[in-house]
Formats: C-alpha cells, sequence, structure tokens
C-alpha cells in the first residue's frame, strides 16, 4: 500500500541536495509496495517561509524530476546547509480521489503549509470531520480522506491560541487530533509551528523508526524514556521514518517498530514516546498528553544485499531463482535426522508449549488471503491426514464479512507473508475475541499478527520485494508442512509417512534447483502464449492450490486473464470453455489423484483442447494422447511436497510472458505488495 519514509538529522551538517537524495532513495526502495503518485516536503532557506511541498502524479522519477525542475525555475540552493533538518515523503496508492498532485501527499492544512502530514491507510469518519471543518470555514483542495488530518490539526492549534494556550505543544495537538480519527492508519506530521520536529503514530498500519547515532551507536539493549533517546546529550545523530525495513537498512539496522497506540515525538535529538488510548482519551476539555513509555531498540536481521537485485533484471526473477537457497532457511535448525537414535523429527520452537492445546482442538481454521490462503490450501489435506483434526478454509475477508462462528476449542491459524494484511488482522481480532489459540505464520518478524498471536512461526524467506509473491508462497508451505508434522506426533501408525516426509524436506532444495531448469523452456512457452486473452489451469487434490496460485500470477503480473479451477468440478460448467483456441494447463504429477488427472486429459483431447500438461518424468507418453499435448515434466517429490515443485514453472511462465508484454513485473497495474486498508 501507501509508503511513509522520514528523515531527521540533528547536528550534523546535511546539504539540501543530500536530504533530497535520502528522501528520494527511501521512496525507492518502497517502490515495490505499490503506488500511483508520490510526493516529499522539505525546510526553505526562510524559517519564516512555509516548508516546501511537491508532488507528483506516476512514479518516483517523475517526481524526482519534477522537483528539480522546480528547483531550478525557482533558484532555490541545493548547497545550502542544515544542522537540523526534517523531511518527510510519501508513495500513494489511490484509495479516495484519482492518482493527481492534488491528492497526493503530504496533504496540507492551509495555503500556508502550517501542518502536513503522509498517511498509510484509510480514515472511515472522514466525511463527519469534513464536514465539521467545512462549518469552521475550511476549504478542502483534495477528494482524499487524509486532507481532514491537517486540517484538524490546523484547527486544535489555532482554537488552543485563541484560549491563550501558547504553550501548546506538538504532541498535545497530534493526540487530540488522533482522538477523532476512526480507521486505520500510520501517520507523519511535519508543521512550520514546530520546525525540526516531527510526529509519528499508527494504528494498523506499519510504522519503523530508525536511529543511527553518528559519534557512538546506543546499545540495542538502551531504552527510550521522555528525555532520553537514547539520550539528548546533543550528539550527532540521524532518525528515519519508514512503512517497513527496506528502506532503512542501508542506514541503519537499529529499529523500534512502532506499536498500534504510540505516539513518537522527535524532538532536539531525542524521542518520546507515548501510549494512546482511544478508549480512555475520549473526552473533551484541555488537550492532555498521557505518561510517556519506555521502549527498546531491536536488531534488524537484514543485509542490504537482500534488496538488490544482483545479477538478475527483476526482483522476481531473482526470488523465483532464491527459492533453492529460502527453502534451505526456512528448514535450517527444525528439521532433525539422525542422531543417537536415528529420529526424524521437526522442532518448532515458536509452537512447543502450544502443541498440546492445538492436539486438542475441535478443528484448526487456516486464515489468509490471496498467496497466503492458497499456500494453507495446498497444506490442508496433509494437515488433516496427519493431526486428524478438521481442517477449515477462510478467506480473511468473509471470515469478517459474515462473523463465522469461532470457539474457544479452535486453533485459528494466520498465514500472511507481510504480517500487516488488514483483512487478515481484523480475523485476528475477531478470533481473539471468540476465544480461539491463535498462530501467526508471517515472513516479517516484528509484524502486527507476529506480535498480537499466541504463537507462530516465522517462514524466514528472506527479503521478497516483488509484488507477486514466489519464494513466501513456497516457504509458507515448507513451513505448514512442518507444522503438520509436528502437531500430528510421533504414533507407529503414520511413522514411515512421517519419515518419508521428512527425507523430502531435505530433498527438497535440490528438486527446486532441478525444475528451475525449465527457465527456457518456460519462456518459449511463454512466447507462445503471448496474444492469448485467457488461460485455465486445472488442478486437484494437492495441486488444486497449484491451479490457484499458478492462475494468480499470470493474472497478477501478466494482465492475462487466467483462472484456477478443481478438476473434479470440469464438468459442471468449466467444460463449456474448452475448444481448440483456449490454452489449458493440466497439472498431472504422480499422486492419488493421477488416474482421475488422466481421464480429465482424455475428456479435453476429446472436444480438442490445447492442452499443455505437467507431469512427473517420465509420464509424457502417460498424459499425451497421441503425443498431441505440450509436455512440461517436474522431478518427483512427496505428494504433499509437490505443490512446491509444481509452482516453479508456472511462475517461471507468468514472469516471462510479463516481460515479454512489456509490463512491469515487479510493480504490476494497480496492486500493492502490502494490502494494509481494506
Amino acid at each position: 500500500m501507501c509508503g511513509i519514509f522520514a528523515y531527521l538529522n540533528y547536528n550534523v551538517t546535511r546539504e539540501r541536495r543530500y536530504i533530497l537524495e535520502v528522501l528520494f532513495n527511501g521512496l525507492r526502495r518502497l517502490e515495490y509496495r505499490g503506488y500511483d503518485s508520490a510526493g516529499i516536503s522539505i525546510d526553505s532557506s526562510d524559517s519564516d517561509s512555509p516548508p516546501l511541498v511537491f508532488r507528483q502524479e506516476g512514479n518516483i522519477e517523475s517526481l524526482v524530476k519534477s522537483v528539480y525542475q522546480d528547483v531550478a525555475a525557482t533558484d532555490l540552493n541545493l548547497e545550502e546547509s542544515f544542522s537540523v533538518h526534517a523531511g518527510i515523503s510519501h508513495t500513494r496508492w489511490a484509495t479516495h480521489g484519482e492518482p493527481a498532485p492534488r491528492n497526493s501527499h503530504p496533504q496540507s492544512s492551509d495555503a500556508g503549509n502550517e501542518f502536513l502530514v503522509v498517511h498509510n491507510g484509510v480514515i472511515t469518519n472522514y466525511e463527519v470531520l469534513k464536514e465539521t471543518l467545512l462549518r469552521h470555514g475550511f476549504t478542502f483542495e483534495s477528494e482524499t480522506d487524509t486532507e481532514v488530518i491537517p486540517k484538524l490539526a490546523k484547527f486544535v492549534f489555532d482554537k488552543a491560541n485563541e484560549e491563550g494556550d501558547q504553550s501548546v505543544t506538538f504532541s498535545q495537538v497530534v493526540l487530540e487530533v488522533i482522538r477523532h480519527l476512526e480507521g486505520a492508519y500510520a501517520l507523519i506530521f511535519k508543521s512550520r509551528h514546530y520546525p525540526t520536529e516531527l510526529i509519528a503514530c499508527k494504528r494498523g498500519s506499519p510504522l519503523l523508526l530508525g536511529v543511527k547515532d553518528l559519534e557512538e551507536e546506543a546499545s540495542a539493549e538502551s531504552s527510550f524514556s521522555d528525555a532520553k533517546f537514547p539520550s539528548s546529550n546533543g550528539q550527532p545523530k540521524e532518525l528515519f521514518l519508514s512503512s517497513d525495513a527496506n528502506a532503512l537498512v542501508e542506514h541503519t539496522k537499529k529499529v523500534l517498530v512502532i506499536e498500534d497506540g504510540e505516539v513518537v515525538h522527535i524532538k532536539d535529538g531525542g524521542v518520546s514516546i507515548y501510549k494512546f488510548d482511544q478508549a480512555k482519551n475520549n473526552h473533551g476539555g484541555t488537550l492532555s498528553r498521557p505518561a510517556s513509555v519506555q521502549r527498546a531498540l531491536s536488531i534488524l536481521e537484514m543485509e542490504v544485499e537482500q534488496i538488490n537485485k544482483g545479477k538478475y533484471e527483476h526482483y522476481m526473477q531473482k526470488e523465483i531463482h532464491e527459492q533453492p537457497e529460502s527453502l534451505t532457511t526456512t528448514m535450517r535448525g527444525r528439521l532433525i535426522r539422525g542422531g543417537s537414535c536415528k529420529a526424524k523429527t521437526v522442532l518448532l520452537g515458536g509452537l512447543k508449549d502450544h502443541l498440546k492445546t492445538i492436539r486438542r482442538s475441535r478443528r484448526i481454521l487456516f486464515i489468509g488471503c490471496g498467496t497466503s490462503y492458497n499456500a494453507a490450501l495446498a497444506a490442508r489435506s496433509i494437515l488433516e491426514e496427519l493431526s486428524g483434526i478438521p481442517v477449515t478454509m477462510e478467506i480473511a475477508s468473509d471470515l469478517v464479512d459474515r462473523q463465522g462462528p469461532i470457539y474457544r476449542e479452535d486453533t485459528a491459524v494466520f498465514v500472511s507473508q507481510s504480517g500487516e494484511t488488514a483483512d487478515t488482522l481484523l480475523a485476528l481480532e475477531y478470533a481473539l475475541e471468540n476465544g480461539a489459540l491463535c498462530v501467526g505464520i508471517t515472513n516479517t518478524v516484528g509484524s502486527a499478527i507476529a506480535r498480537h498471536t499466541h504463537c507462530g512461526v516465522h517462514i524466514n524467506a528472506g527479503c521478497e520485494i516483488g509484488v507477486a509473491s514466489t519464494k513466501a508462497y513456497t516457504s509458507q508451505i515448507v513451513v505448514m508442512a512442518m507444522l503438520a508434522l509436528a502437531i500430528g506426533g510421533d504414533t507407529l501408525s503414520n511413522q514411515a509417512r512421517r519419515e518419508a516426509i521428512i527425507d523430502g524436506l531435505f530433498d527438497l532444495p535440490s528438486k527446486v534447483k532441478e525444475v528451475l531448469k525449465l527457465d527456457e523452456e518456460m519462456k518459449d512457452l511463454a512466447k507462445l502464449l503471448i496474444a492469448e486473452q485467457s488461460l485455465l489451469v486445472f488442478g486437484r487434490g494437492y495441486n488444486y492450490a497449484t491451479a490457484l496460485e499458478g492462475a494468480l500470477k499470470v493474472k497478477e503480473v501478466a494482465l492475462m486473464h487466467s483462472e484456477g479451477i478443481l478438476a473434479g468440478e470440469m464438468k459442471h460448467g468449466p467444460l463449456a470453455l474448452v475448444d481448440e483456441n483456449l490454452p489449458i494447463v493440466v497439472i498431472a504429477t504422480r499422486d492419488a489423484c493421477f488416474s482421475k488427472q488422466q481421464s480429465v486429459i482424455q475428456q479435453l483431447h476429446a472436444r480438442k483442447g490445447r492442452l499443455i500438461v505437467m507431469c512427473t518424468e517420465g509420464d509424457a507418453a502417460s498424459v499425451s494422447v497421441g503425443g498431441s499435448c505440450r509436455v512440461i515434466e517436474v522431478p518427483q517429490v512427496a505428494d504433499c511436497l509437490q505443490p512446491v515443485i509444481n509452482v516453479v514453472p508456472l511462475q517461471l511462465l507468468a514472469y516471462h510472458l510479463t516481460v515479454l508484454r512489456g509490463y512491469n513485473v515487479d510493480q504490476p497495474r494497480n496492486l500493492a505488495k502490502s494490502v494494509t486498508t481494506q
């Protein structure tokens, strides 16, 4: 969704050109989140003049170009130095109002830019606030929900001054503003009344604070207090605020994950953190300030190399080819094979204290959206088989919409690559209210789902930049297969099955390396499909999820209509679409459903279907009727792990189709990496 980045230098001299480039590069690191416009705000040369605001529709380079054009036209001195300066920037993914400069952020309180705000999220009561502000004489320039926020800040500030409170602080103004806001948000405030100060706050949308002490790096164990961050002793430092860690890691690894309801006030090189409780603070009267709280810095487990493309042309391409390594990392330290007792077991440290409770569950619910839902679906069968517990699938938004029943005896597993998915978070809140044991499966340490679930497993797939998830999907399947092994226990009846799966997990990275050798073959297939309008993908059993995910990848990035279909439903409607022109992928690798898929192929061939069949190596003759089908052969693994192998050729197909069709493979149209609004 929207990306927020802010940079504040304290007692370290930085030129305006440097400040601009830091802000621009911060936005570039957030590009993958998806956006359609961008903007920044920096200080003018004259302290009495309003902050400068630049906003532009389109990509970040369009913003950069327009800023430097404006700078040249106004003779703004890019070499001017600031010992203290606070700049903010934003990439917008349109929700309220079309992509246009007037709707881009920062949004302003007035022509004088007294208060500026960048925002990720949605303010659900903005219409009511807007009506109130209109009655008080405010005029609105944009169609956004965000514009009410800076205008409300100005209203609060002006009212306090009219009542003679000349000492009202920036944090008091912001606290009063957020008392009136409903919905989800991550916000950064900048004001000409409080130069060189920034305030950040959040509820539901991600926001991190990064700290770089230029003289003496603070210990990871240091904590913040009202007066210290870690100290206000005049030491030169740089402070950063960002929607995610990708924009911070090149500057510092020392971060604070801002919690919901926290207000972070940066002033004079120090940081004050206040905990805002909406329920306790819905009162009128004088402006109040809650007590400050202490928080500890954490260290990012990320390297700059992870957010670079390396030898690859695109992030999606890089992440597809990284899967042997990402799967190895996902399993590292969790699979045990050998030892004195020659045991083959799984150890998931984040779940060990809750396994007994999970095993006693009346049912397990998998809850997710999009690719994460598909990954859970791929693991559903093996979890049911090994645990004997009924497993139900829930799309997060649908569960919340219909308020589906969840009980105290249930275990709810929340699957989200980012750990910040808005619909999944709402479903988590709902499940917690109903007393279920909540388990998180995410790729993001410190994310909202990781923090608010009772227990969980990080998939450790590494940073994923491409909007269309690839390596996170396969790592999610592997984690959930290990979850099934952990819950299933070591009963004699399923010992052989368990050991075969564990052996298959050990071999999986090398098998993925083998299937990646199909890259050129999938590029050739993409050339044949480049002009097609639609693609059907049939799967069943473990590979119904593969059909859904493969079709989703083509849909997301190649902008081609594609549909994943349960092969058992073929004769209940989809068969009407079959002719000699429509390309159809049938997944028919060796498993319990193989003979049924052979029958599907026969029926499609009888209707002159244009077939592309994915089969196990050596099975080409068994699936290609009279040699009429195009065949993709893949290595065989344990049936519950086969979806990891089978999805890779479809990922490659989607990638090559997109590049050949001339679309942006890393930032597909209208999509965002992390969906943090409903």
